[in-house]
């Protein structure tokens, strides 16, 4: 083991060789192959080259040299090319102290059983009157930023949930494509986390593209058809993965619409108009 491994405990050490080929013989060597590939990209300045900050991106994209290098120059890239974002990255900034306040994002003490740190986030939190979009997005970035220091959850990734409850039409409303590529971008594509594999890497920034062009987003059960296409099995009576889901949101709702009904009717049919009757006492 070396010193860039200090702080790994030995099962986790165990899941870097297995899981992400992280041989301590060979570290040193990996790292420089994917510095000496800086020199390609004369365009963005890469503000840290160090040993452990290389071994991020190594880790995140299983010592891969070519693919930790593009996720490397495309940290940077994302940086240059969004200079406002990090302008004052700090908790103190009033947006992104206000988005902490609110739970953006709401990080779990407990890791889960694979060692991921978990993190929640719920939509219907966001008070646009106090914050925008953008600073939810700076919140959760200089979040990140810091646990991504811990070499445990470099190795062991993180479980990121939103929960969308409740989410109304107005907050929806002031989600621009360009800022869902924006977020996607900084929290999914051009970061190097590993967040269990929920999205395939590129995999968010082709639903944004579906998105910005009004086309239905093709489900996990769909990869290989166009919106086209699935819109013509569709009609043709074929239950696709999305209509699926779309067709269980559907009795999610009617289902809950029931319940609500049946609450209103008890809590009328429990309502005693004499008692409120303004002028006229109960009768005996």
């Amino acid at each position: 083991m070396t010193h860039l491994q200090a702080g790994l405990s030995p099962e986790t050490l165990e899941k870097a060789k297995v899981e992400l080929k992280e041989n301590p013989d060979t570290l040193h060597q990996d790292i420089q192959e994917v510095r000496d590939m800086i020199i390609t990209r004369p365009d963005i300045g890469f503000l840290r080259t160090d040993d452990a900050f290389i071994l991020r991106f190594l880790r995140a994209r299983k010592f891969n040299h070519f693919e930790a290098f593009r996720l490397l120059a495309q940290y940077f890239e994302y940086r240059q090319q969004n200079l406002d974002m990090f302008k004052n990255l700090k908790a103190t900034d009033p947006g992104i102290k206000q988005a902490l306040k609110d739970g953006f994002p709401g990080v779990l003490s407990n890791l889960d059983h694979y060692g991921r740190r978990i993190l929640v986030l719920f939509a219907a939190n966001w008070d646009q009157s106090r914050y925008t979009f953008v600073d939810i997005l700076r919140a959760i970035l200089l979040s990140l930023e810091a646990m991504i220091e811990d070499p445990e959850l470099q190795v062991n990734g993180f479980v990121l949930i939103i929960d969308w409850s409740n989410f109304t039409f107005k907050q929806a409303s002031k989600l621009t494509p360009s800022m869902l590529r924006l977020a996607i971008e900084g929290l999914q594509d051009y970061r190097p986390l590993n967040y269990g594999h929920a999205l395939l890497p590129g995999e968010g920034a082709a639903m944004v593209e579906y998105v910005k062009a009004g086309k239905r987003i093709p489900r996990r059960g769909e990869i290989g058809l166009t919106s086209e296409e699935i819109v013509v099995f569709e009609q043709a009576g074929y239950v696709m993965s999305g209509s699926r889901h779309c067709h269980m949101e559907a009795v999610r709702l009617r289902m809950e619409n029931q319940i609500y009904s049946v609450d209103e009717k008890r809590a009328l049919a429990s309502f005693n108009p004499e008692k409120w009757r303004i002028g006229k006492p109960n009768k005996p």
